[in-house]
């Protein structure tokens, strides 16, 4: 089974891409329901997340032109749901999944991500 891929202090993260607005929801509920781009938790089943080599793939496939868009760097230890990794067809490597609400203070960052001149997106983990 793959490690999410950065550690800090020992800490392992994985991440998910959301909307500033869908993260500010969240920061006010105390907690974040939505699973991907226009479905929730209840509707997915479980919130999609990636290890750090699949966020760029995964916003350039899914959310090319959407504005507004955030990481949310995800400390795995302290996410109170399970979380299991998945095979999902289209990619090689399995992908986190979240199977509950994610407590908010789980997440140590949201970094926004911003496009290229030509719309696509990168990401580095800091």
């Amino acid at each position: 089974m793959e490690q999410p891929l950065k550690v800090r202090e020992n800490r392992y993260f994985i991440y998910h891409i959301t909307t500033v607005g869908e993260w500010e929801r969240a920061l006010r509920d105390g907690r974040y329901a939505m699973s991907t781009r226009g479905r929730t938790l209840a509707e997915e089943g479980f919130i999609h997340a990636s290890t750090a080599e699949q966020v760029a793939p995964v916003a350039n496939l899914f959310y090319k032109g959407v504005p507004g868009l955030v990481v949310l760097v995800i400390d795995a230890d302290k996410v109170e749901p399970g979380i299991r990794y998945e095979r999902v067809p289209e990619f090689g490597q399995p992908f986190p999944h979240i199977y509950g609400p994610l407590n908010t203070d789980a997440v140590v960052e949201a970094v926004r991500l911003e496009p290229d001149p030509d719309g696509d997106y990168s990401f580095t983990p800091r």
